[in-house]
């Protein structure tokens, strides 16, 4: 009988549901509020701070969190902080809140988070807990009227992969795997009790929305364009740099392989001429030769991240440009089917552009897209 209930236990072992993979991460609004106001207090500094909440099958509840301590680099001790999360984590305990790790959240700067330093803090979270995330908030692009906050976490993929520290060219071959394939977002649902949202609905203004639009008076070429081209020229430097240490890599395999193959011929030679002499033929591979050694081949993972890092850059850039023309222009309604077609190849993609067009007749429409028409003749 003992045997049969051995048995049984590891058919249930055996037949154990896999956890639902993440899908959602459901914030609360006034753990948004409280990352709002630690980013911006200590702008333009990096802050970060803890996440706490649950994990509800493929929903990761966020329902609190707690800043960490902004301290010099020569004061900062890994102990003191380790202390420190542990006191408020049981603090928390004591009144009875969610005292749950489940992440953490960082401040960065114009999109700049696709760094080394952020893996391996992954990784450590990885160590203890199964799922967590990393909530990415930058207040100097929510400063243009976007709430620029993200969830992410590692793919199971790349974890395998950074766990035994190979990133040759062949392993990454092998699991089909490219630099799109670091990071997943995942989508954030922001959620609010219905206090909170009775509560936000009183404060909403009486007054009726204003149609003046101030925008359209500004000429000067906004920071966040600026700022967003200088990091995308200094990841081009970068990316360049990275690809300089391929090139290096291949003319001294390119040479090793040379110098082998006439050692081979030499050899050979040598083994015919004791062949002849009734001698026996020495061996072909001699490990002890310096041109037997493998040369060894740099790691991708910072290519990896220089090119993630400018796609994203290149996706802020893009935004942008196609709210601030759109915007500011006021093109006819016809104009959204040039608009589209040249930001995204398909006039049906961002219905966006298509409602911030204002309406007018027929007849400017048509003069319009003469107009350009004959300017796109003239390119």
């Amino acid at each position: 009988m003992a045997n049969n209930m051995v048995r049984s236990f590891r058919d249930i072992a055996a037949t154990q549901e896999v956890a639902s993979p993440l899908r959602v991460v459901q914030i609360d609004g006034l753990v948004i509020l409280k990352i709002i106001k630690h980013c911006k207090e200590f702008m333009p500094s990096l802050v970060t701070g803890q996440l706490l909440g649950l994990d509800v099958g493929s929903c990761l509840e966020v329902t609190n969190c707690f800043p960490f301590p902004s301290r010099e680099e020569d004061e900062e001790i890994e102990a003191d902080g380790a202390n420190y999360q542990l006191e408020m984590m049981r603090c928390l305990r004591e009144v009875n809140v969610d005292n749950n790790t489940v992440g953490w959240y960082q401040s960065t700067y114009m999109g700049s988070f696709q760094t080394v330093e952020l893996i391996e803090t992954f990784m450590n979270y990885q160590e203890n807990i199964k799922r967590c995330v990393c909530i990415i908030y930058d207040p100097q692009r929510s400063s243009q009227g976007v709430l620029a906050l993200k969830a992410l976490k590692l793919s199971d993929s790349f974890m395998d992969l950074y766990r035994y520290n190979n990133f040759s060219g062949e392993k990454l071959r092998e699991k089909n795997l490219s630099w799109v394939d670091i990071f997943e977002e995942i989508p954030v649902k922001v959620s609010n009790s219905a206090l909170v949202s009775a509560f936000m609905t009183e404060l909403e203004a009486d007054a009726p929305v204003s149609q003046c639009d101030y925008d359209r008076l500004v000429l000067s070429t906004n920071p966040f364009m600026e700022r967003n081209l200088e990091f995308l020229v200094e990841c081009m430097d970068d990316l360049s740099m990275e690809q300089q240490k391929f090139q290096f890599y291949y003319r001294n395999l390119s040479r090793q392989q040379a110098q082998q193959q006439a050692w081979l011929q030499k050899r050979r030679a040598e083994n015919k001429a004791r062949k002849d002499a009734g001698e026996d033929p020495l061996p072909e591979e001699d490990p002890s030769n310096p041109i037997f050694k493998p040369v060894p081949e740099p790691s991708r993972l910072d290519s990896f991240l220089i090119t993630n890092q400018i796609s994203n850059y290149c996706n802020q850039i893009n935004g942008y440009i196609l709210y601030r023309w759109v915007y500011t222009l006021s093109l006819p309604i016809k104009g959204h089917v040039y608009v589209c077609r040249f930001m995204y190849g398909d006039e049906k993609t961002c219905p966006f552009v298509r409602a911030c067009f204002r309406p007018v007749t027929k007849k400017d429409s048509e003069h319009w897209r003469s107009q350009q028409d004959r300017k796109i003749g003239m390119l």
